[in-house]
């Protein structure tokens, strides 16, 4: 099939959702269809065979932030017209599902979270105007979808209460990069610790509800601190990683704290492998971050929050769970830096989950939700229109 698919997010770049709509094009071309991507004009043309970037001209984006687009889809319907058999939309822009049902044309719903969840973790109320309209919006989106693809448990429950008569699949985002390169592991070891010092290692961005606040008062724990350990940080903006090194400095972590900024995706595994123990310190939300797979297939132990959107997939035997906040986590590290055990059994443990993530059954769960469409005559869809003037290529 000929697959419409529009992202209001910078794609490609190193971050969660970015990297989760390249890899749902990538699971498409598995299976054989095409794929024209709407997407902003920032951002990585990454080849994938059977992809093509139609990147929306938009006059003064330079950076799109984490979070709820301003410019969300508003820009999604201009001159390039094509015909399409399957509209396939992500978070907000699935507001355009509703001019796929006006023109008889399926429309498959991406839920990475909910986007009232999405207005909350940004600090907008219950009853803010934005979150209210989210709500709305959001119900109406999936109630006129013919499929909707859940990242998570939770979202599956939300959406069989709203809309019980659509199909849901869910299918958790895994990384599909390949694995550790054994000389990157060796480098960045090197680097972070040419003195056999442990390394705690957290990678992902630097948002508020990612708990890296709290990360660093944890790692300035007397219990933590008497095992020398040095903290990783791999991730996040300039503005971000400064406001984060300035805290760690007045807790008195300057020679024991490295921040990297972004590194590419492809390195992730070679990070993650060159670390003793990994974690996620988020505070709170339902969505499974991207990392947590990457996590249980480095063969480190995990120490992640007791938290939605980390027990939807691990437990106590794959990760060591711990109440957010620096106390509870620097109980944890300081537990997992003094057990050797505990870390080979919990790592041991995350590995064989980790076989149930593979790249084979992320693609397997879009075909699932595929199989619920029906687009009739494929060789000739409806016209729909899509966005902007076309970059890259097939």
């Amino acid at each position: 099939m000929r697959i419409l698919m529009v992202s209001p997010h910078p794609v490609y770049s190193p971050r969660g959702t970015p990297i989760s709509v390249l890899n749902r094009c990538r699971a498409l071309a598995e299976l054989g269809h095409e794929v024209d991507l709407v997407t902003y004009p920032i951002g990585e043309d990454v080849p994938v065979l059977g992809l093509k970037y139609l990147r929306a001209r938009v006059p003064g984006i330079k950076t799109v932030a984490v979070g709820l687009s301003a410019g969300g889809s508003s820009w999604a319907l201009v001159a390039h017209r094509r015909r399409y058999q399957v509209l396939h939309t992500h978070e907000e822009a699935g507001i355009l599902g509703l001019l796929a049902r006006a023109v008889r044309v399926p429309h498959v719903y991406d839920m990475g979270n909910e986007l009232a969840v999405v207005a909350r973790n940004y600090g907008l109320g219950d009853r803010h105007p934005i979150t209210m309209l989210a709500v709305r919006a959001e119900r109406r989106i999936v109630r006129s979808s013919d499929v909707v693809i859940a990242h998570f448990p939770a979202i599956r429950t939300s959406v069989s209460a709203w809309a019980p008569a659509v199909p849901v699949e869910v299918v958790f985002n895994v990384p599909l990069e390949p694995g550790p390169d054994a000389k990157v592991t060796s480098l960045f070891r090197s680097q972070w610790s040419p003195d056999g010092r442990p390394v705690v290692l957290y990678t992902g961005t630097l948002e508020r509800y990612q708990g890296l606040e709290e990360l660093v008062e944890a790692m300035a724990d007397p219990a933590v601190r008497a095992a020398k350990p040095r903290l990783v940080i791999v991730g996040g903006s300039q503005k971000q990683v400064e406001a984060l090194r300035s805290r760690a400095e007045a807790r008195g972590l300057s020679g024991s704290a490295i921040f990297t900024g972004t590194i590419p995706q492809r390195q992730v595994p070679s990070a993650l492998g060159a670390a003793d123990i990994l974690v996620s310190p988020r505070s709170s939300g339902t969505n499974t971050p991207l990392k947590l797979f990457a996590y249980l297939k480095s063969g480190r132990p995990v120490l992640a929050t007791r938290i939605a959107s980390h027990t939807q997939v691990i437990d106590e035997r794959t990760a060591l769970l711990v109440d957010p906040g620096p106390k509870k986590l620097a109980c944890g590290l300081a537990q997992l830096l003094g057990d050797e055990a505990l870390r080979h059994r919990l790592s041991a443990n995350a590995l064989v989950l980790a076989g149930q993530y593979s790249p084979a059954a992320f693609v397997a769960g879009v075909a699932r939700a595929y199989g619920h469409l029906s687009t009739g005559d494929e060789a000739a869809g409806p016209d729909l229109l899509a966005a902007g003037a076309a970059g890259g290529g097939r």
